[in-house]
């Protein structure tokens, strides 16, 4: 750890901006493998006399050509990813900043250079000492979800991908805990997050994606994805077995590169087709459902259906849940730009529409009150003001000042309409030396994130 801490904050800045390969493993003997611990969990569970698991179907190796040997991305890809995908995840209390800030602690933990592999820095390697479950946990997401944004991108070129907590969408319309209103779904399992795959005008389709990471190798990496199989197959949209699915487990180790280990189910469903007369206004505010838990297993002629544990959205409800997902993943963007007060007509009471009304310091909660030009183009969103090494260093984190006005003021179709006109225009440099002078990334979705020594 002694030779990341002499580091001066310039050279940590410039890590967090270089490039460089992260493996991605996905094949027959990755499938092979997860399919014998599965079955080996299942065994246990059998002689402990407890209920065997249902896990997703159908799961197999990602075609070579959507991963090859691995994808490029940068610490701060990363970082950016975990950021966006936790702003609504209520990992810290009452919108802190463990909340919006979490990512930021692993701002030393990663390293790589142009032309190799990425790995834990001496730093990452000290912190996972101590503190293992989290890092690997909350890494796992970040590079899980940077794989499957552009593991879905290349697959539909034409569409955009949001990323949105599953938790989040799925209280829209069921009690997920007995702490929520309603009957209960009364199952632990569920995914960790949905891809919404759509293009203005036409209905998406989605992906649930359960995430985890580990320390421990790839062993425990086979044990993670059964586990993770579980979990995939908590959500049902359209028909039984026909939800696609993507399950990721990260291995991060103290003594060597990372790699990301991926199964997919391609299903045949998940699209959220509906009649036009069905399809709703996405700038009107989301009404919260109250589905009955459990999902319909295929009956035998003449035979009522039965039901197992788990959430299943019928194609009835499928204009709902695209309206569901397109209002919460602009949730996560206000929320990720710090505006408490337009965050809160994108949510249900459910969701936590209450824990962002009345914020208004940002010591405790995040305020939208900040502006950058980065790359050349005007931000707005929020800062943070932290030491790194001793020295102090701002953290901005927003969304392009035209786009971000749409979400303000409710238009959310006219925000996706532009969002998505623009998802291959953003610029792709990882360092802004013009006005900033440190590592930025921008999303598809307008979204940024930015980090540089401070000046007064």
């Amino acid at each position: 750890m002694e030779e990341d801490i002499s580091k001066n904050v310039t050279e940590v800045l410039q890590q967090l901006a270089q490039p460089s390969n992260v493996a991605v493993h996905s094949g027959p003997k990755l499938l092979r493998d997860v399919e014998a611990c599965a079955a080996k969990d299942d065994q246990k569970r059998k002689e402990k006399e407890l209920e065997p698991l249902r896990r997703k179907q159908g799961l197999g190796p990602l075609p070579y050509e959507e991963h090859g040997d691995g994808i490029q991305l940068t610490p701060w890809d990363v970082l950016h990813a975990l950021g966006r995908a936790t702003a609504l995840a209520r990992r810290g209390a009452g919108r802190g900043l463990a909340e919006h800030w979490g990512c930021l602690k692993y701002s030393q933990a990663l390293e790589g250079t142009l032309g190799t592999f990425m790995a834990l820095s001496a730093e990452g390697r000290d912190t996972a000492n101590y503190y293992k479950a989290l890092q690997s946990d909350e890494l796992g997401v970040g590079f899980a979800l940077a794989v499957a944004k552009q593991v879905l991108a290349k697959r539909y070129p034409d569409h955009s991908v949001s990323i949105v907590p599953a938790d989040t969408a799925l209280r829209a319309g069921f009690a997920v805990t007995s702490a929520d209103a309603g009957t209960s779904v009364g199952y632990s399992y569920r995914p960790h997050y949905f891809a919404e795959v759509w293009k203005p005008g036409q209905p998406s389709r989605v992906f649930p994606i359960a995430c985890k990471g580990n320390h421990s190798g790839l062993s425990a990496s086979h044990g993670q994805l059964a586990s993770a199989a579980v979990h995939a197959d908590a959500v049902h949209i359209g028909g039984w077995g026909d939800t696609p699915a993507l399950i990721f487990s990260t291995e991060l180790p103290v003594d060597g590169p990372m790699r990301i280990h991926v199964l997919h189910a391609r299903g045949n469903g998940g699209e959220l087709a509906h009649p036009a007369e069905d399809a709703r206004n996405l700038d009107s505010e989301l009404d919260q459902d109250n589905i009955f838990p459990g999902i319909l297993l295929p009956a035998e002629d003449g035979e009522s259906p039965e039901t197992v544990p788990g959430f299943h959205l019928a194609p009835g409800h499928n204009a709902w849940f695209q309206h569901v997902l397109a209002r919460t993943g602009a949730a996560g963007l206000t929320a990720f730009a710090g505006d408490a007060e337009a965050t809160v007509p994108y949510l249900t009471d459910r969701q936590g529409r209450r824990r962002y009304k009345g914020i208004s310091h940002a010591a405790i909660g995040s305020v939208q009150d900040a502006r950058q030009t980065l790359l050349g183009i005007p931000f707005v969103g929020t800062d943070h003001v932290y030491r790194l090494n001793r020295t102090r260093v701002e953290a901005f984190s927003g969304v392009d000042e035209d786009l971000f006005k749409h979400l303000a003021k409710g238009r959310l179709s006219r925000y996706r309409s532009e969002a998505h006109a623009r998802r291959t225009t953003w610029p792709t440099a990882s360092w802004d030396d013009e006005e900033w002078g440190g590592p930025v990334s921008i999303h598809p979705d307008g979204s940024v994130l930015a980090l540089r020594a401070f000046s007064a």
